[in-house]
């Protein structure tokens, strides 16, 4: 009986194969018929084929199906009646919420009819003292003393003697710009013995070469446009990508969306906090222009197995970029100041081909510099921007900007004289050892997890007990700027040598300690607009809200609007004076 049953279940699925292939063939025979030839229809219909599947794949976003799927959904749905007036709501009610928040750091000691922004110019020039008097004023606005260690980040240094240093630098060399190298050779020196130097610290050779740049953010973006440049023209892949752990800096994303490449994100290991080298393994494909690891990546301040993923450059044949801008001027220095416990990142790797390093941070030069090298000439080239048939001459420039401010490459110059090797080394035991007496009191703080293995100067820590966000707010209220992440939540310092000062870290541990018992009493009690805001970000599928809500943030930097309409007059033209 089960023979005859599986006799008749193969029978009835090759019955309707046939009567498939039959009506195929009457198709086929009745297009012969009326076009009469066969291989032009078939060459025909498969170049069609070819050329919709191709506009298809070209349509299909750099960021993934799923995420361009999520934000058409979104977008439509937006444009119902009902949605679109509640999303306009809630915008508005953020808007007024962001942009009043910043009246109230922009407006300080003042009274509110006393407060004012210059829209235009003055018709007769100001007085030296009287621009000097208000430019003391805009710069004592704000909530947070960064002098005293109460701010994560920001400044990284702030000496006396070494901001002295770099007002008379800065009055010696305003004016000038490494654009012009015959006019101002002296600033062209000082960048190349700025690279050179780094160079050295990261064991680099003789062909090692790079530039300064502005910033952390502008040498990924170099880096980045190097390694595609290559991967085009030197090893033919028509579309690069890029292949980076999540926790990298958001300036690789921004790179990607600038040079319109595709650009991947490798889970990390939730309990190292490091990159899931396995999983980066799989990810690699034949478009694969570079991988990059951090050390330290900014959210954790764990170290990414930067050796593991040379080898897998080396295999691959594949660039492989380490992204220090963080933590580089301290850990080319931690074995020097007696931290035997961090693994090799640089130029002693072979498959490490790039690293960026800011010197603005732990370089402690002045804002807007940073560094990025090569271990060969042949992938600098590739940074380089040449025009040879401008009518204007032929044009090149090593870096994103043409001209260049010499006095920041000269404040880099002079501050990296200033420290020397000791210094620096001193500078990088300070912070350093003020960073694990941080995570090393904190681990002993019920119901606080830190984060990974931190080895260098950022501390981040969560918690499953009760809001981190809320920890954040009442630590703000204490005096101390943090820095709150998401997926998952948890929030962040990174210390600076201003954290060195005696008590700093001391008084950190113990706000902290404190401010959980407190929370621990009541762990579900009411969060504020701000921490529900921050907390409910994580949970909102459509990340395009987000990003609006970002974009109304950064415009409340440059209004000079000094009057919020009110959250339930939102559609009045009338606008009350605060």
């Amino acid at each position: 009986m089960s023979q005859e049953i599986a006799k008749e279940s193969t029978v009835i699925p090759t019955a309707v194969l046939g009567i498939f292939v039959l009506k195929c063939n009457t198709v086929r025979q009745r297009l012969n018929d009326f076009f009469c030839y066969e291989p032009v229809i078939l060459i025909g219909s498969t170049a069609i084929a070819i050329h919709l599947a191709h506009k298809l794949y070209n349509r299909v976003p750099n960021d993934g199906v799923k995420k361009g799927f999520m934000r058409w959904f979104f977008r439509n749905v937006r444009k119902f009646p009902f949605v679109k007036k509640q999303v306009l709501a809630e915008l508005q009610k953020t808007k007024d919420t962001l942009h009043g928040d910043m009246l109230k750091l922009m407006k300080g000691k003042r009274k509110p009819d006393e407060f004012e922004y210059i829209l235009t110019l003055p018709p007769v020039g100001a007085a030296p003292d009287d621009i000097i008097r208000n430019l003391k004023e805009y710069m004592e606005l704000g909530n947070y003393s960064w002098k005293n260690g109460s701010v994560s980040g920001t400044v990284y240094h702030g000496g006396d003697e070494l901001t002295n240093l770099n007002v008379e630098v800065f009055r010696l060399s305003a004016w000038t710009n490494p654009l012009h190298p015959d006019v101002f050779p002296g600033a062209c020196k000082m960048e190349a013995e700025i690279v050179r130097m780094v160079a050295n610290l990261f064991h680099g050779t003789s062909r090692t070469c790079g530039t300064v740049t502005s910033g952390g953010t502008e040498s990924i973006i170099l880096a980045v446009k190097a390694y595609r440049d290559y991967a085009i023209q030197e090893k033919g892949i028509q579309y690069p990508e890029i292949l980076v752990p999540v926790t990298a800096h958001a300036a690789f994303d921004k790179a990607a969306h600038l040079l319109n490449m595709k650009i991947s994100h490798v889970p990390i290991n939730p309990v190292t906090c490091q990159v899931d080298i396995s999983k980066m393994k799989k990810m690699i494909n034949s478009n694969t222009c570079m991988l990059v690891g951090s050390t330290p990546a900014f959210p954790h301040g764990c170290m990414d197995n930067i050796e593991k993923i040379a080898e897998l450059g080396i295999w691959y044949g594949i660039p492989v970029h380490v992204d220090a801008c963080l933590g580089g001027f301290l850990i080319a220095f931690m074995q020097p100041a007696g931290f035997v416990d961090i693994p090799v990142f640089d130029f002693t790797l072979s498959g490490v081909t790039s690293i960026s390093a800011d010197t603005h941070k732990y370089g402690f030069a002045p804002k807007g510099s940073s560094v990025l090298i090569f271990r060969d000439i042949s992938y600098k080239h590739k940074q380089y921007f040449l025009q040879s048939d401008w009518p204007g001459g032929i044009y090149g420039s090593p870096t994103l900007a043409g001209s260049r401010s010499g006095a920041i490459i000269a404040g880099c110059w002079a501050s990296m004289l200033y420290f020397g090797q000791n210094g620096y080394i001193d500078s990088t035991k300070r912070i350093v050892t003020a960073a694990r007496k941080i995570a090393a009191g904190l681990r002993q703080i019920n119901a606080i997890k830190v984060m990974g293995k931190p080895l260098l100067s950022v501390v981040a820590f969560t918690s499953d007990k009760f809001d981190i966000y809320q920890l954040s707010e009442n630590l703000n209220k204490r005096g101390w700027s943090l820095n709150n992440l998401q997926f998952p939540a948890s929030i962040h310092i990174c210390l600076t040598y201003c954290h060195t000062a005696e008590g700093v870290a001391e008084r950190f541990v113990r706000d902290v300690a404190e401010e959980v018992e407190f929370l621990l009493k009541d762990p579900n009690m009411k969060v504020s607009d701000t921490v529900a805001l921050y907390g409910s970000a994580q949970q909102i599928p459509d990340r395009s809200l987000i990003q609006e809500i970002t974009a109304i943030y950064l415009d409340t930097f440059y209004s000079t609007e000094v009057e919020v309409d009110p959250p339930s007059q939102l559609c009045t033209k009338n606008r009350k004076k605060t």
